[in-house]
């Protein structure tokens, strides 16, 4: 599974219709089990980013897929996302064949 962290803001419409943001993020979360994945934690924030969301999906190409309903679906957020690698994994099978 690919891991993927995404930072998130309230677009104008999302934050004159903030009271649904609890419905958006279970259409959210019904968005990555489509894909084979899971959104496994979601925060809002105070600061440069609204929330962040941690998820993981089978490919890549499915959380791009699922980003990009979820952006665009909704209409109510922006969305940056990283591909994130464990450290353990990254340790043991990334780092460690480095010249």
């Amino acid at each position: 599974m690919v891991l993927m962290i995404a930072l998130g803001r309230f677009t104008q419409e999302g934050m004159t219709k903030i009271k649904e943001s609890p419905q958006r993020l279970e259409a959210a979360r019904k968005v990555f089990k489509s894909i084979g994945g899971e959104l496994k934690q979601f925060y809002y924030t105070v600061g440069r980013y609204d929330f962040v969301a941690i998820g993981e999906g089978p490919s890549n190409e499915a959380l791009m897929q699922a980003l990009l309903t979820v952006s665009s679906v909704a209409g109510a957020v922006r969305m940056e996302a990283l591909v994130a690698v464990p450290s353990e994994k990254a340790a043991t099978e990334i780092i460690k064949k480095l010249p």
